[in-house]
């Protein structure tokens, strides 16, 4: 959609500004994962005297991937929302309704919601994955601390 002035900027912003958020959240995501991936398989549970002390350092930035998981969509919606009201207010601004400009206005909008959805759901994969190998671990320590104690 053709905009000049501060309507351009406004779309720039939007567009590579929200854009721009979701992938550095995507980047981080998959940073955190990998790094708790490699940190879970050097774990040793003897370096540990109670359970509280691994399960400490095994939710070391788990939380982080989580809040991803759940407030991509909501950055993907804030560009859609922004980038809908842009071109209404374009289309508005010029006097004349052209059925492509909406179109294309639109779909540029959406792609933000889409985006969102591509960091959201990995992160979720993500952070599901990691919860299952803590409880593993955890669980693998428990009873090695049974079996000295038994």
């Amino acid at each position: 959609m053709e905009v000049s002035g501060w309507l351009g900027w406004a779309q720039g912003a939007v567009d590579y500004g929200i854009i721009g958020i979701l992938v550095l959240m995507s980047v981080i995501s998959l940073w955190m994962f990998i790094e708790r991936l490699m940190f879970f398989g050097a774990v040793r549970g003897s370096d540990y005297s109670t359970k509280e002390e691994l399960e400490l350092d095994l939710g070391n930035n788990v939380s982080i991937i989580a809040t991803i998981g759940s407030n991509a969509p909501y950055v993907g919606l804030l560009g859609t929302v922004l980038g809908i009201m842009i071109t209404f207010y374009s289309l508005g601004d010029v006097g004349a309704v052209d059925p492509k400009k909406i179109m294309t206005g639109l779909a540029l909008a959406l792609k933000a919601t889409a985006m969102g959805l591509i960091v959201a759901i990995p992160a979720i994969v993500f952070y599901n994955i990691l919860l299952r190998k803590m409880e593993r671990i955890l669980t693998l320590w428990e009873i090695d601390a049974h079996k000295k104690q038994g």
